[in-house]
């Protein structure tokens, strides 16, 4: 089975959805992309590093960049990519929307508070990963 969780810049939940769900479902093969590329957030390498999940390796990828692999689920995990998630053949597009950290952080200075806004997105991502159960019928 292979799932994606898309986002809109691929760079901070879809990748800490990518790393919880390759942690956690290891039967499945887990990508993630997004319908644009902004890097990967250090402040979700960082909280994601803190529960034993290593995605500094993770690349901000498109999702055209996928074309060859035939996805049995796609997660949006933002609105906008919700929106914007192009017809992909034979997927079942689910959407489980998150706040955004970046924007939620946007104009904080204090690290500690910063970190907690990335910490509780992750705590609930790994929770939806951890309930959800990922078949495609």
């Amino acid at each position: 089975m292979n799932i994606l969780f898309l986002c809109t810049g691929n760079s901070c939940r879809s990748q800490m959805a990518h790393g919880l769900a390759s942690k956690l479902w290891p039967e499945v093969t887990v990508y993630s992309g997004g319908t644009k590329t902004h890097g990967l957030n250090t402040n979700a390498v960082k909280v994601m590093e803190e529960v034993g999940v290593d995605i500094s390796h993770h690349t901000s990828n498109l999702l055209s960049e996928y074309d060859h692999i035939t996805f049995d689920i796609i997660y949006t995990v933002c609105s906008d990519a919700h929106e914007n998630c192009p017809y992909v053949p034979n997927a079942k597009i689910l959407h489980v929307g998150f706040d955004d950290p970046p924007r939620l952080t946007k104009g904080m200075t204090n690290e500690d508070e910063i970190l907690n806004v990335y910490r509780r997105v992750r705590d609930e991502i790994k929770t939806f990963i951890e309930r959800c159960q990922h078949t495609a019928n």
